[in-house]
């Protein structure tokens, strides 16, 4: 099913508005005693997600013609308390795992489920591989999400036949990849895939055999949206794979920070400037429905 969504938030926030009365001077002192309370409130809390990133390390086997053994890095958040939870592993895109994965992986904790960011390139004496994106190909770290579903098979905190991929860019083509019938993530208690702005390969990917959901924008210029149609239109299975498209979206619209380029390979063979833009509103969406598909998928 292919869902066309606006290119505005579909989900809008609310505004509570309070009556009273009070002087300039009362306004002020009690804003800022809200001011203080939040900042502090704030620090509290990004001191206790910071704390509960865990640093971890677990095998990945060899891919016979593609990739050695490696042993992979991670960085694993938690949700507070014993659990079993659910747990997803995050596969980060071709510049390496940073404070963009870090974010949702805190996100997803706070969500009630357990966080793998799984540094498939650090791990592997390499920065990145937007130029070279074949440094560390998909088959690879589809193996390094095997070992990290096996890691967290064996921690008593984890709920391990309710495991999840979420990936992006590179990280979501690996995710298409993973989720092939040929491979294994299901018999490893991977349950669902979400990948945004993914590389879409058809008909390579058409044998998609688990719940997926892909997020990408038409005005992506490094992985376009139309290989996703492409893709969309050869599966074997279509009603297991979502598609929503972000009318006005580039590549990373859900990356809150100014407009930039990176140089990188794309669909065409050629390295050249990609753009990427936050889009709020794609963002804020996007967001939702990850949520509320790892609700249905997960829980």
């Amino acid at each position: 099913m292919i869902a066309l969504a606006p290119s505005r938030a579909l989900i809008r926030g609310m505004h509570a508005e309070t009556g009273g009365i009070a002087t300039p001077r009362t306004e002020d002192i009690a804003m800022n005693r809200v001011a203080v309370l939040l900042v502090a409130t704030l620090s509290v809390a990004l001191g206790a997600a910071a704390a509960r990133a865990q640093e971890v390390q677990f095998a990945a086997a060899a891919v016979p013609g593609v990739a050695e053994a490696a042993t992979i890095k991670g960085r694993v958040f938690k949700p507070a308390g014993n659990g079993p939870f659910p747990a997803i592993v995050l596969l980060h895109g071709c510049g390496g795992p940073g404070a963009h994965h870090q974010a949702w992986a805190e996100k997803l904790a706070s969500w009630g489920y357990v966080a793998l960011v799984a540094d498939s390139f650090g791990s592997r004496g390499k920065s990145g591989v937007c130029q070279n994106p074949m440094a560390v190909p998909p088959p690879a770290r589809v193996a390094d999400v095997a070992g990290a579903a096996r890691f967290l098979a064996t921690q008593l905190y984890v709920a391990r036949d309710r495991l999840a991929v979420i990936g992006f860019s590179h990280g979501g083509w690996t995710a298409l990849k993973g989720a092939q019938a040929s491979g294994d993530w299901a018999a490893l208690g991977i349950r669902s895939v979400v990948a945004y702005y993914p590389y879409c390969t058809a008909p390579a990917d058409r044998r998609i055999a688990l719940p997926f959901l892909i997020l990408i924008g038409d005005k992506d210029d490094w992985t376009p949206a139309d290989r996703c149609r492409a893709l969309m239109q050869d599966l074997e299975k279509p009603a297991l794979v979502e598609v929503v498209y972000y009318p006005d979206a580039t590549h990373a619209f859900d990356l809150a920070q100014p407009t930039s380029w990176v140089q990188g390979v794309g669909s065409d063979g050629r390295t050249t400037a990609r753009k990427l833009e936050y889009d709020r509103g794609a963002a804020r969406d996007a967001e939702a429905r990850t949520r509320a598909f790892f609700e249905r998928t997960l829980r």
